[in-house]
């Protein structure tokens, strides 16, 4: 899997890139049913909104062999070396829902801002890859991604510890509706099995999802490792200390170990 010249200049132009369907049906059900089962289960790694709903599963790679695979896929892996022009290591690894009729939103903010002040990451050469789980529609909670933001480096932020169930370092309504003024706001949409990959520093958020259709996506956040970070101070399951170079799997690994799993059941 590689990456088109156009895509490159588009990517670097607008801070986004997406890529339909990345993922075929037999690898979409089975990450979904994998996703199910890790949301089921009471443990650290899962956060919850405020009424109980997932809100998202840290991690789930470290003790999931079906994203330990997603998270070493060359459809992800190869896309992002290009653009940075070097081996990677997973900062960061988590599967966010928004849950029907209940999902809470996601503020305005900048990952990079959390990954700097958090976490030590010198430079904001981390990207973010996610892969949908269910179909992403523009009435259930789409990401909201301001295009060209990223050019606008790494911007004053507030610490947000009390919206929603989630710390977050959020940005003021006067900065957002500046750099909307100039790049819009578009909203990836697309069937599950779709890719979105967006710089760290390109400003985004998601509104609440009222409607009855859920919206699961796996997140990847993929740092070059000579950025590695400096002075974590979150949990280890949220900012990896691990700079071990991802070395991508086969093509096939997903669908293979999907029909693995099917025969170990009959």
């Amino acid at each position: 899997m590689e990456l088109t010249q156009k895509q490159i200049d588009d990517f670097h132009e607008q801070g986004w890139l997406f890529l339909p369907e990345l993922f075929g049906p037999e690898e979409v059900a089975l990450m979904k049913r994998e996703a199910e089962s890790i949301y089921s289960e009471h443990r650290p790694e899962v956060w919850r909104e405020k009424n109980g709903a997932p809100r998202t599963a840290f991690a789930a790679h470290t003790y999931n062999e079906t994203f330990r695979i997603l998270g070493s896929h060359p459809r992800l892996v190869r896309p992002v070396e290009q653009i940075f022009g070097e081996q990677l290591y997973m900062h960061q690894f988590k599967i966010n829902a928004k849950a029907a009729f209940t999902g809470e939103v996601w503020q305005w903010h900048q990952d990079y801002g959390t990954w700097k002040r958090d976490d030590g990451m010198p430079n904001p050469r981390a990207m973010n890859i996610s892969v949908f789980l269910d179909e992403v529609m523009t009435i259930n909670g789409p990401l909201l991604l301001v295009p060209k933001s990223h050019n606008a480096g790494d911007l004053k932020a507030g610490h947000d510890l009390e919206t929603t169930s989630y710390p977050l370092w959020t940005l003021d309504n006067d900065t957002v509706t500046r750099l909307v003024d100039d790049g819009g706001i578009v909203a990836p949409t697309g069937k599950a099995g779709g890719v979105l990959m967006f710089h760290g520093n390109l400003v985004h958020g998601s509104s609440g999802n009222i409607t009855p259709y859920p919206r699961k996506i796996v997140y990847l956040t993929l740092n070059a490792v000579s950025n590695h970070i400096t002075k974590p101070t979150r949990p280890e399951f949220i900012a990896h200390q691990d700079f071990t170079p991802i070395e991508p799997v086969a093509d096939d690994a997903l669908v293979q170990h999907a029909r693995s799993m099917k025969q170990a059941a009959e």
